[in-house]
């Protein structure tokens, strides 16, 4: 009998520690996929710290380029393997596409929690990214279904110091469309130079517009400033040409800019790392680029001397839009079992003093509006160009595939020559008009 009795009584101490065992272990695990090579070691600082706080862990993972990323995000979404958290990078289409497919959660309830607490943080421009307004062309129910981690904004960048040997002010930079041409001239005269000087072999603007979506993005940006949005949109809609004479002068933009020697020679097969570089190295005065700029030139060069800039205008008519809005985003998996601690992790993450050490330790600017007190001087320009911010992603109308590529070469062949702006236009309007073709026939 006693012998039975110790036997039970082990028997309930095990009980016991086993039931103790499941407790402790009772906390889930959230895995975020992300590509973010440049935010990841604070990430990691932050699960830990998340950890800490409420024994819920983190698992970060880091899947780069982004090229990879995608490829992996669209293979896990058709085996209904997503993780607990994920971004996804593309076009707004493809963002209601998985909507749709029953992969992101509607997050609508949890931002107006509470008088709309956690909506409330986020710049307005930033939440829009990830919303869908109640009369989107997506057939989307209204929501918001992702959280900003960050902003950006696509300016033009310009070095101060290059301002200076050119007889410019550094604390000035051009305003007008004219200006930047005639300061275009200027760079040739300096660049082309063959006495040798320390002016010699400058470039004038770079980007990585051998990535088209950059030339895209400023295209975007006169054409909102030559013809205002809802002409834009409008053309997108197909109730305005591409051979309008609006649409001539945004393509007229890139020849006039090119016969200026304002751009960088090469700039149409550039990858933006080497723009980067060369903006860096301080052997080009100007730069368009996103505000992820700030951190990738600090690694490349600490005491480059630089500011931040609107495109200038090429008219008066209507203001001047850049891209820009939320950065970076994450979704939560509708399908995942621990959904609630994804979404709450998500609020913490966006918190203000996790916002904060994340720009102070990556240069993003943080999504978190109440977070710029503490970023530095050039964030801050960045920052300010939110009220010029405007995205595809939140037009509510997307444009053919097909009509962006062909629109995008089609500058690429006016910046080398080959083909004119009214060209350009009568192409681009051609293929747009059998893409319609095929829609209406659908």
């Amino acid at each position: 009998m006693l012998i039975r009795s110790a036997v039970l009584c082990i028997f309930a101490i095990f009980s016991v520690l086993g039931c103790s065992g499941q407790k402790i272990d009772s906390k889930p695990t959230i895995t975020v996929w992300h590509w973010m090579t440049d935010r990841d070691p604070a990430f990691q600082v932050l699960a830990k710290k998340y950890e800490a706080l409420t024994g819920t862990r983190v698992n970060f993972e880091l899947y780069a380029p982004s090229d990879a990323y995608s490829q992996k995000i669209r293979a896990a979404a058709q085996g209904i393997n997503l993780p607990d958290v994920f971004g996804i990078l593309g076009e707004k289409r493809d963002f209601a596409a998985f909507i749709k497919a029953g992969h992101i959660l509607d997050i609508t309830p949890y931002m107006e929690a509470d008088n709309s607490v956690w909506k409330n943080k986020f710049f307005p421009k930033a939440l829009a990214v990830n919303e869908f307004s109640p009369d989107n062309s997506y057939g989307i129910n209204p929501g918001i279904f992702g959280v900003p981690i960050d902003i950006m904004t696509i300016q033009m960048v310009y070095n101060k110091k290059l301002f200076k040997e050119l007889g410019l002010n550094p604390n000035r930079p051009p305003k007008t469309f004219q200006e930047l041409l005639d300061i275009g001239v200027k760079i040739s005269a300096a660049g082309g130079s063959a006495s040798g000087g320390k002016s010699a072999g400058m470039q004038g603007l770079v980007s990585g517009w051998g990535e088209v979506w950059m030339i895209d993005c400023l295209a975007n940006n006169y054409a909102f400033n030559i013809m205002g949005k809802d002409k834009v949109l409008a053309t997108i809609k197909g109730e305005i040409p591409y051979t309008d004479p609006d649409w001539i002068q945004v393509f007229s933009v890139f020849k006039q800019m090119q016969e200026s020697g304002i751009l960088a020679k090469g700039i149409v097969t550039m990858i933006n790392k080497s723009a980067e570089q060369l903006f860096a190295n301080e052997k080009a005065v100007f730069a368009f680029n996103g505000s992820w700029c700030v951190n990738v030139y600090k690694g490349m060069n600490a005491n480059l001397e630089y500011g931040a800039m609107l495109p200038p205008e090429v008219s008066d008519k209507y203001p001047i839009a850049i891209w820009g809005g939320a950065g970076s985003s994450f979704m939560v998996n509708a399908r995942s079992k621990n959904k609630e601690e994804a979404v709450k992790f998500l609020s913490w993450l966006t918190d203000q003093d996790q916002q904060a050490y994340l720009a102070q330790e990556t240069n993003n600017l943080p999504a978190n509006k109440n977070s710029l007190s503490k970023i530095p001087e050039i964030l801050a320009q960045f920052a300010r160009g939110m009220d010029y911010a405007t995205h595809p992603n939140v037009w509510g109308v997307s444009e053919f595939s097909l009509v962006i590529e062909a629109f995008d070469r089609g500058i690429q062949s006016i910046i080398i020559g080959e083909k004119t702006p009214e060209q350009v236009a009568a192409e681009v309007q051609k293929i747009k008009e059998r893409e319609l073709a095929k829609k209406r026939a659908r």
